[in-house]
């Protein structure tokens, strides 16, 4: 068992949850996942590492409650546990210093996954440019970690109620075109598929190396059952053990977007069963 000791609402349906688990923060390196299972009966679904405190024995996990899983996860708090908790998995990003800025770009909830991408990197002596965004001010998240853990930080959303007036692509194309195109050596951008497939669509001119996060359906996280297989370079990869990091002027979005519309049908019956159910148990409570 997992022990939940802090649990924090950063946005609308956004939360934060720092769980113990010592072996895990230990090891995890920055583009690691896990793997969680609330209860016996759950589904196994991953989740990016968004911070680690390898002395207090603890990871933070950042979720967004969009289905049954992640909606029952938020209904968890300090105190509680999960069942199981299987990491550090895929293979960490690579960090060395390189000859250039680096540009780390999140768009929503993939602001927690290149968060610790973001801190390696200037850890390492390189220097760091973050461009966060949102689709409002209300739904931006770890605006601060962000700014702590890059040497400039800049802000996006899609409504104009904060920083830019727009999306992150241009403040992207704006940070290339400021820099000038080989002063930028590497590009990381993590979100939703739209925005990376975008984010590559602006670097992919100007010759900027890009590494995108991917997202596929996941089940056992090891390579064997290839629900995670994704197209990169024309070749199958599984997301699980040959990433989840590639470089994103290979990846084949359209069909990753496809296979992620698969289960749309059995997701919403899942959430409606169990909403019924909770609902259920809370007219009897």
């Amino acid at each position: 068992m997992f022990t939940i000791v802090e649990k924090q609402t950063l946005a609308p349906t956004v939360y934060r949850m720092v769980v113990r688990a010592p072996e895990i923060a230990r090891k995890h390196r920055a583009g690691n996942f896990v793997i969680l299972r609330i209860h016996e009966k759950g589904e196994r679904i991953p989740l990016t590492v968004a911070d680690k405190d390898p002395e207090a024995g603890t990871i933070t996990l950042v979720f967004q409650a969009v289905g049954k899983t992640t909606s029952e996860l938020s209904t968890l708090n300090a105190g509680d546990a999960l069942l199981d908790l299987a990491g550090p998995l895929g293979k960490p990003t690579h960090i060395e210093r390189f000859d250039g800025a680096t540009v780390c770009v999140g768009g929503g909830i993939g602001v927690a996954p290149v968060h610790p991408i973001a801190c390696a990197l200037k850890e390492a002596g390189n220097r760091v440019i973050a461009i966060i965004g949102a689709r409002t001010k209300e739904l931006l998240i770890m605006e601060e970690e962000m700014r702590r853990a890059s040497h400039e930080l800049l802000v996006a959303t899609d409504d104009g109620s904060y920083g830019h007036h727009g999306f992150v692509t241009d403040v992207l194309r704006e940070v290339i075109e400021r820099e000038g195109r080989e002063n930028v050596a590497l590009a990381v951008a993590i979100g939703p598929v739209p925005m990376m497939r975008a984010c590559c669509k602006v670097t992919g001119p100007y010759g900027v190396h890009t590494v995108v996060s991917l997202n596929p359906i996941m089940v056992d996280a090891t390579g064997m059952c290839g629900a995670c297989r994704v197209t990169v370079g024309g070749e199958t990869k599984f997301a699980c053990v040959d990433g989840p990091e590639f470089d994103g002027h290979q990846v084949d979005f359209d069909e990753l977007a496809k296979r992620l519309r698969a289960y749309v049908e059995d997701e919403r019956r899942a959430m409606q069963i169990w909403s019924e159910q909770r609902a259920g148990h809370r007219c009897h409570g």
